[in-house]
């Protein structure tokens, strides 16, 4: 029997769309993220000095992504200490099940993105390094290979149905606050009405500049101000309504069929989105005449 390779960690070169109305970088399911997505959230406010993490999941994958700002990822397999710093929104560290990991060094107003591929539970926590060094020790360790996900991408033609602004509400997230920062977590479909395959950010946007101006068929949109604030400005062919996104804690859900566009960026300021589909531009209606025509 042919042996397995050892999962080990590795920097992630994500692609990085670049434009004059402000830099974009995304990963998704069926590409860079070698797990399904469950659950996705953002570390911020974190004191100088201060540390997070310091433990070890059984099972649990994570992609880690400095939004901005920088810190530093210690990992720690039970016999090697290594560090990657993290200061590019377009460079992730996936770190594997098993690692003993903590995030310190941390930069003014840094935002750190995890993507994991489990749901928050305590027992998939090792909290001790004495006892992480007996479970490895142990050998319930097993390595295996990483294989992408397959994922299936149905095309659809028309609008799924004519969904309204009205049915675009900002949405409260929960928050654990601690004296080492603050963390908002999104589990999908708890935390919003859809599993996300694709998380993208826009970043280093130009004073003035407006990013969307197209609506999605079948594609749920989830939009968060990671750092900073924007405005979202919603349309369903009708109606229009406009949504000032200012805090890490509430996001708008942006419904499939719906034209939005995003402007009045602050200094700094990031646009977190996570998706309901991979990309295709198949799911685009790009030109507001379009968009006309379908909702009428």
């Amino acid at each position: 029997m042919a042996s397995k390779i050892k999962i080990k960690e590795r920097i992630l070169e994500l692609p990085k769309v670049e434009d004059a109305r402000g830099n974009l970088s995304f990963i998704e399911e069926s590409g860079q993220i070698p797990f399904k997505i469950a659950r996705v959230y953002w570390i911020y406010d974190v004191p100088a000095g201060q540390k997070r993490g310091s433990h070890a999941f059984k099972n649990q994958e994570e992609i880690i992504i400095a939004l901005s700002g920088s810190f530093d990822v210690v990992l720690n397999d039970g016999k090697e200490t290594r560090r990657y710093q993290l200061n590019r929104a377009y460079k992730a560290l996936y770190v594997p099940a098993k690692m003993w990991r903590t995030l310190e060094n941390f930069a003014t107003n840094s935002v750190c993105l995890v993507i994991s591929s489990g749901a928050y539970d305590e027992s998939e926590y090792i909290r001790n390094y004495r006892l992480f060094k007996q479970f490895i020790k142990a050998g319930e360790i097993q390595s295996e290979t990483i294989e992408s996900v397959a994922l299936p991408n149905p095309m659809v033609e028309v609008l799924p149905q004519k969904n309204t602004v009205f049915g675009c509400l900002p949405v409260e997230l929960p928050t654990i606050k601690s004296r080492a920062g603050n963390l908002t977590p999104v589990h999908c479909s708890v935390d919003i009405p859809f599993d996300v395959k694709r998380v993208f950010f826009v970043y280093d946007i130009p004073y003035g500049k407006t990013r969307g101006m197209h609506a999605h068929k079948q594609c749920h949109q989830f939009l968060v101000a990671a750092s900073g604030s924007f405005d979202v400005e919603l349309d369903d062919g009708k109606h229009r309504k406009t949504i000032t996104v200012n805090r890490p804690i509430q996001g708008i859900h942006v419904l499939p069929g719906i034209w939005s566009k995003e402007y009045n960026y602050s200094s700094g300021a990031i646009c977190l989105v996570l998706a309901s589909e991979i990309y295709t531009e198949e799911d685009y209606i790009r030109r507001y005449s379009d968009f006309k025509k379908i909702r009428s």
